[in-house]
């Protein structure tokens, strides 16, 4: 009996055990990337500022597809990177959430759409609601960050192979989008 007892014991010991370890292993996702077709669906029209179309004009849009072209090639070639489409050092920046663990990204989350909305405002899952969107507390609160320099220069700094001067407050005037509305309420 008193062998019984003892198995029972260490097995549970050892389930308690492994239960512990996989719980401490398990990285609880907060957020997740949805990707710019989310964030387009409101962010599209005039009346709201046009962002997406904003986007789609800007260098960000594109910082996936560029790294295919023969500069970007050539630049690999100096930095022993066969394809920078695939090199997780050009990659880090030019695409959102390449850091992110897969269970992070939403079926609906593209890496090929370069650097978009998520890179700069946070994983969109939880505040692209528009009852969540319109309340910028309630935003943030579900993952809505609010860029700022800090955020710009992790990326455009001087390890970027063909970095130029950086400066927040002339970059971002060039990439402002601001809603019209909210504009007139502050």
């Amino acid at each position: 009996m008193k062998r019984i007892v003892a198995i029972v014991m260490i097995a549970g010991l050892a389930l308690l055990l492994l239960a512990v370890l996989g719980a401490a292993q398990e990285e609880k996702i907060e957020h997740q990337f949805v990707g710019v077709a989310k964030c387009k669906t409101c962010h599209k029209s005039e009346a709201k500022g046009a962002q997406y179309t904003k986007w789609t004009e800007s260098e960000h849009s594109k910082a996936y597809e560029v790294l295919a072209s023969e500069e970007a090639i050539a630049i690999g070639k100096k930095l022993d990177v066969d394809n920078p489409q695939t090199s997780d050092q050009c990659l880090v920046c030019h695409v959102t959430a390449f850091s992110a663990p897969a269970e992070a990204k939403a079926e609906s989350f593209d890496q090929t759409e370069g650097v978009g909305c998520e890179a700069c405002h946070g994983p969109g899952s939880d505040y692209k609601k528009m009852k969540i969107m319109k309340d910028r507390e309630a935003s943030i609160d579900a993952g809505l960050i609010i860029p700022d320099e800090e955020l710009c220069v992790g990326c455009h700094n001087e390890k970027s192979p063909n970095f130029k001067e950086f400066n927040f407050e002339e970059a971002s005037k060039i990439i402002a989008h601001p809603n019209p509305k909210k504009q007139k309420q502050e």
